[in-house]
């Protein structure tokens, strides 16, 4: 008799379970990914996400060809409006400057080494900018390589906005964006990854490089990450407590639809950045199934802190619950 309750408790469960899909930043992928299984298995229901990059996540859920989209670069509340989407932030996390030196596994650069690494304005690792504060290191007379993302992308925004804050020259000639033409590969020494794995294996297999990518992938391959100058002038090492510091300074709004950029912030970690999912505002019905699945997510912060993100504050997940209340989608 219990066998056929039993059996009738899974059918009943499977009948009933539904599937959803979404698409875009690969920043917070591996986090999602951990979160979908868990959720899975405790519900039945099924959260599909494709880490294509903020660009398409942006570009699909506007075009209605996704349930919800995934972005680390945030809408302002007219663009918004302009595509009927609401958002809200689900995770905070930092973007790391990963290196591959053989024979050097500490490195410390100054505000002035990584503005001339990216301009191209230092080609060498033994540049005096980055040997100054490396000292006991044996660092080559080998050409930097720079690896940067290929594709449209939220940590590539997040990453360029914090370097137009840290440098005018940036600023000035280049600003904050997804996809960047980087004067490294005008001058034959840069390299393109898709996705933040992307980056993440072209540094792992490419001697003297360096590139911009997420902790969480950072740690997953196991590549030495650097000690890097912070906005106050001390040298901060990329370790989530820091992180945590810095995403203090975010100051989220629902009034404003959460719209935020919180990289280079007063104090902490520099180079930090939130991610959003975007929801078509008439689909009612399937946006409470994608806010059940978040609030599912924001229930279990651990996962996403052994990854090394920074869960949203629980004053910040309770305004986001509360908007989507008010927009009739929880």
């Amino acid at each position: 008799m219990k066998k056929f309750i039993a059996g009738l408790t899974i059918a009943a469960v499977s009948s009933f379970a539904w599937t959803i899909n979404g698409t875009g930043a690969s920043f917070p992928y591996p986090v999602y990914k951990q979160w979908i299984k868990g959720y899975y298995q405790e519900s039945g229901n099924k959260v599909n996400y494709t880490p294509t990059g903020s660009g398409t996540g942006i570009k699909e859920v506007a075009a209605r060809h996704v349930d919800f989209g995934g972005t680390d670069k945030p809408l302002s509340p007219r663009t918004l409006k302009k595509a009927k989407l609401y958002q809200f932030p689900t995770v905070v996390g930092g973007i790391v400057l990963s290196y591959n030196i053989p024979g050097v596994n500490k490195l410390k650069l100054s505000e002035a080494a990584i503005e001339g690494i990216v301009l191209g304005t230092i080609q060498y690792w033994d540049n005096p900018l980055i040997a100054k504060y490396n000292p006991d290191a044996k660092l080559p007379h080998k050409k930097i390589i720079f690896v940067h993302r290929s594709d449209k992308s939220g940590t590539t925004f997040n990453f360029t906005y914090y370097l137009s804050k840290m440098s005018s020259i940036w600023r000035k000639y280049y600003g904050a964006r997804k996809l960047i033409n980087w004067p490294t590969d005008e001058q034959g020494r840069g390299i393109a990854g898709k996705g933040n794995f992307g980056v993440s294996a072209a540094i792992k297999t490419n001697p003297y490089s360096i590139g911009y990518v997420d902790f969480a992938d950072a740690l997953k391959n196991n590549l030495k990450m650097a000690t890097i100058q912070a906005r106050d002038g001390k040298f901060v090492e990329p370790k989530p407590e820091n992180f945590a510091k810095g995403a203090a300074y975010a100051g989220f709004s629902p009034k404003n639809d959460f719209y935020k950029v919180i990289a280079y912030p007063k104090k902490g970690y520099p180079i930090i950045a939130a991610t959003f999912i975007l929801l078509p505002k008439e689909k009612v019905n399937t946006n409470k199934k994608v806010t059940e699945f978040f609030s599912y997510a924001y229930d279990h912060d651990e996962v996403a802190s052994k990854l090394g993100y920074i869960p949203l504050p629980s004053s910040v997940k309770a305004e986001v619950k509360k908007y989507w209340q008010q927009k009739g989608i929880h």
